[in-house]
């Protein structure tokens, strides 16, 4: 088994590294280009330097743990300047998620600490999925997704490219979140969410188009995104 290298060592960077280390994954280090992080240790786990050592660890694995919620396209960003291949990204699953045997994860999905993924869940590349979070049967996310804590998605619910869900946000079944779009913490969705918008509130309303780096993105992504429809794929 090859040793991972987690991209970032902000929060979400370290969440992954200890649902690497209680997975009993090798876990060779953290890469962030903060020079003021490098040859230090977060949470015991060493910060072996910049981005470029990339080319340095031709065996390694990789998984991107960067974004939040002011640029939650930042994750997108940093895979496309790296330009690996999908093989060198891994999977990380923490050992309390239950994932069942019919539901498909992409390379560089991570599942934090009791997600729970029932039935013919389909995840996409690069998808961050926060502790306690539910993924009902038949559920879609896009790539580059982020589900932040708490949230529960109702059956069938289609998750868009680089959509952002805030902590216990609740998506009705059968309803989508469009790509590049934001859901505030505590938000309810009862309707379809455009691409690019923010809502919140229950039931969620909009407040405002996203900000300019997920727009940016939605731009970028104009091409394959909403050709292919809000999930992206």
């Amino acid at each position: 088994m090859t040793e991972l290298v987690i991209i970032g060592a902000g929060g979400f960077a370290r969440e992954t590294a200890q649902a690497v280390r209680a997975a009993g994954l090798p876990l060779a280090g953290h890469l962030d280009d903060d020079p003021a992080l490098h040859g230090v240790e977060v949470d015991g786990v060493p910060v072996l330097g910049g981005t470029e050592r990339i080319h340095e660890l031709p065996d390694a694995s990789f998984v991107v743990c960067v974004g939040s919620p002011r640029d939650y396209a930042s994750r997108a960003r940093v895979v496309r300047r790296l330009g690996l291949p999908e093989h060198r990204y891994a999977t990380v699953v923490h050992p309390t998620a239950v994932v069942s045997a019919s539901s498909v994860l992409g390379p560089g999905t991570v599942l934090l600490a009791h997600t729970v993924l029932t039935a013919a869940v389909r995840v996409g590349r690069h998808v961050a999925v926060m502790p306690h979070t539910v993924l009902t049967h038949d559920d879609e996310v896009g790539d580059f997704a982020t589900l932040a804590s708490g949230v529960r998605l109702g059956g069938a619910a289609r998750i868009g490219r680089g959509a952002y869900l805030g902590a216990g946000s609740l998506v009705r079944e059968g309803t989508s979140v469009g790509a590049w779009s934001q859901v505030g913490m505590g938000s309810t969705v009862l309707a379809d969410v455009p691409a690019g918008e923010v809502w919140v509130g229950a039931p969620a309303r909009r407040l405002r188009a996203a900000a300019p780096p997920a727009l940016e993105q939605l731009t970028a992504d104009d091409d394959t995104t909403l050709a292919r429809g809000v999930n992206g794929r």
